[in-house]
């Protein structure tokens, strides 16, 4: 089975580079400092904080994996690439949501980036993928559990 790939801007590259160097580096650095000071307490079949210690040590072992497995997949978003004519990955986009009579803008980023808090959203998710391939002036429904949204684009830009 071959990885998915991650598409990332910029960013989010670098914030994923730096959490990696700070698990590899000390991260790892206290927890086998964590280790070290449960095992010097004397037998481990009863010991709390040597359990503790190891299973901080393999939740961070499977991130430093996730990690470099999301690294090597990285697609980065080139700013200089992203279209202004069609709402496409990197696109920040102006929308006026019909319903709610107010205007949003979401940037259109990889479902590693996505944080909807920081009008980040996923290109897979279902208003991201909806507004995907789409120029301004358009309207565009998207499916969504609670019925049918109307957005209407106002402007598209890097």
């Amino acid at each position: 089975m071959s990885a998915k790939e991650v598409v990332l801007t910029y960013e989010g590259l670098k914030k994923l580079e730096e959490e990696l160097e700070f698990l590899r580096g000390t991260k790892r650095k206290e927890v086998a400092e964590r280790i070290k000071q449960a095992l010097s307490f004397g037998d481990i079949s009863e010991n709390s904080e040597y359990d503790e210690a190891k299973n901080e040590q393999a939740q961070v072992e499977g991130r430093i994996v996730q990690l470099e497995s999301m690294l090597k997949h990285a697609r980065i978003i080139d700013e200089d690439e992203v279209n202004t004519d069609v709402v496409s990955l990197g696109s920040k986009v102006k929308i006026f949501d019909i319903e709610f009579d107010e205007e949003v803008e979401y940037l259109i980023v990889g479902s590693t980036e996505a944080n909807p808090l920081k009008s980040k959203i996923s290109n897979e998710s279902p208003v991201g993928a909806a507004l995907i391939g789409h120029s301004k002036g358009e309207t565009v429904e998207v499916q969504v559990p609670d019925g049918v949204l109307k957005f209407k684009i106002l402007e598209i830009s890097k």
